[in-house]
């Protein structure tokens, strides 16, 4: 039977994984502390958090939400990155602090309750940012619609300048003076 301290703690990581868009299992053994305390201030404005965690403590929340499969990964000292908003600006943070660090080791991730491996987060960090995504998006929707805009205007257009061009035939005289 957990402790009560033990069954907030699960309570707590539950929450944290539900509310989760990807969430970043790590082997954070030898880092400093200093450098931990770095990479979660660089977090904080990515709607991201890293925690440590407790593997059985992990392993039962986990199972609360509904992940299969990430046992295996719950293995020696572990971290935990919940990305809560963005999922590409996390990962790639988490990506470049494990590439210069070379200490930190991701060895796993979950998105959509579903486990997904080392390179599926390298992929996920190599995307371009929501908002720029949001952009292409926008721009490839807008781009059809100027097209149609344009040819059902041509003909409206066309009227116009042959008035013109009569108005200036006829010597600048109004369409309404030559009735």
């Amino acid at each position: 039977m957990p402790t009560p301290q033990k069954t907030a703690q699960i309570e707590d990581l539950v929450d944290r994984l539900s509310r989760s868009q990807l969430t970043i299992i790590a082997d954070y053994r030898g880092l400093t502390v200093d450098a931990l305390q770095g990479f979660r201030a660089r977090l904080r404005p990515l709607d991201s958090e890293f925690r440590i965690a407790k593997n059985t403590l992990a392993r039962l929340a986990a199972e609360r939400v509904g992940v299969d499969g990430l046992e295996p990964q719950l293995d020696g000292p572990t971290a935990i990155l919940f990305a809560y908003g963005d999922v590409v600006a996390p990962a790639k943070a988490i990506s470049d602090f494990a590439r210069t660090s070379r200490i930190l080791q991701i060895r796993a991730g979950v998105m959509n309750n579903q486990v997904i491996t080392p390179s599926d987060i390298e992929a996920i960090s190599s995307l371009p940012p929501r908002d720029e995504l949001l952009g292409k998006l926008v721009g490839l929707l807008a781009s059809p619609m100027a097209r149609t805009v344009g040819v059902l205007s041509g003909p409206s257009r066309s009227v116009v300048y042959l008035a013109n061009a009569r108005v200036e035939q006829l010597g600048g005289v109004s369409v309404e003076a030559a009735d």
